[in-house]
């Protein structure tokens, strides 16, 4: 069985001035906790992880939910931090069933196919991971917005309405099929910051400033180690603890910072947060890859090339004076945000 675990403590705070949520401070600690009870770990940052717990079970002689329970308490009495826990038998029922669990409580989906089918069943079709809001529109028109009702419908006409690939991806997944595996160490293919606002943030701009933030924080962690990113991921976390996450590929592979907050700020217009209470945002790059395979687009805008070339001689002085240059976006107070 596998577990998906989700960390939650409250905001830490840095020397830098800036705050991110305790449990993604905490998250190397964490994952070294779990690791005493099954080595076969994934990161899936900011704050949650895969754990495959099928050799524990039989060492600790219980089930997977024994071993969550096990996991839950030695988190909170080592590390102060609470976990949310999903339990299933495959890396995508394991994080569908963490988003439906009470926090600080276990949702088990037991190995069975009718108990599969009956979680999977009612859930939106946005749910299954990997299932853009794009496509899920598309389900939508034809009436096909539960899982259910997907994975009623043939392959052959999935296919038509969404592609061949996507259309046999979610055949698959609306019947409970994942050709998945915990990855061990595989938090290097992606990098992810966040940023928790200080009470329940209404503000767009104070949102807006946040994922500048972050933007510049992940450019200068890529640019740092020589790597850019295919895609962005942004999560936003609602003051009921619910979360909206969504991702957009990105033109061309770049740790450029304006590229990044540009994409950044797509993907929250795209949400239409109106006067959502948002108590958190968080970004993740994904799809990393060495800057040298990378291509980019050569342009006539010379500003853009200027700046370009300015990013890591700005990298290196705000590495010696932190805070010694930034965006002039982020020289004003943003309320809440840290």
């Amino acid at each position: 069985m596998i577990l998906c675990v989700r960390f939650h403590s409250g905001p830490v705070e840095h020397a830098s001035g800036r705050a991110t949520s305790g449990a993604e401070a905490a998250l190397p600690a964490l994952l070294g906790l779990i690791e005493d009870i099954s080595p076969v770990v994934q990161a899936l940052p900011p704050d949650a992880a895969l754990v495959d717990v099928r050799g524990a079970e039989r060492y600790f002689g219980q089930d997977a939910a024994g071993i969550a329970s096990v996991l839950r308490v030695r988190a909170l009495a080592h590390l102060g931090a609470g976990c949310t826990i999903g339990v299933a038998a495959t890396p995508m029922l394991a994080r569908m069933a963490v988003r439906q669990a009470e926090p600080g409580a276990t949702f088990v989906v037991a190995d069975d196919e009718r108990a599969v089918r009956r979680f999977l069943e009612p859930r939106p079709v946005a749910a299954l991971p990997g299932i853009g809001a794009a496509t899920a529109r598309v389900l939508r028109s034809y009436g096909l917005d539960t899982v259910g009702k997907t994975a009623a419908v043939p392959l052959s006409t999935l296919q038509r309405i969404a592609g061949v690939r996507m259309g046999r991806e979610l055949h698959e997944k609306a019947h409970g099929v994942d050709r998945t595996a915990v990855a061990p160490n595989a938090a290097a293919r992606s990098l992810a910051a966040e940023r928790a606002f200080s009470r329940d943030e209404l503000d767009r701009g104070a949102q807006r400033r946040a994922l500048l933030s972050i933007a510049g924080e992940l450019g200068v962690r890529m640019r740092g180690t020589d790597q850019v990113c295919r895609s962005l991921a942004l999560t936003v976390r609602y003051a009921d603890r619910s979360t909206t996450t969504r991702t957009r590929a990105l033109v061309e592979p770049t740790a450029h910072t304006p590229a990044l907050a540009a994409a950044a700020y797509a993907l929250h217009d795209a949400l239409g947060l109106q006067r959502a209470r948002v108590r958190a945002v968080s970004l993740r790059a994904e799809r990393l890859t060495d800057v040298e395979f990378a291509g980019h687009q050569l342009t006539f805008d010379q500003r853009a090339t200027r700046a370009r070339t300015l990013e890591p001689v700005i990298d290196r002085l705000n590495s010696r004076w932190p805070g010694a240059v930034g965006p002039a976006t982020l020289a004003g107070p943003a309320r809440g945000a840290a």
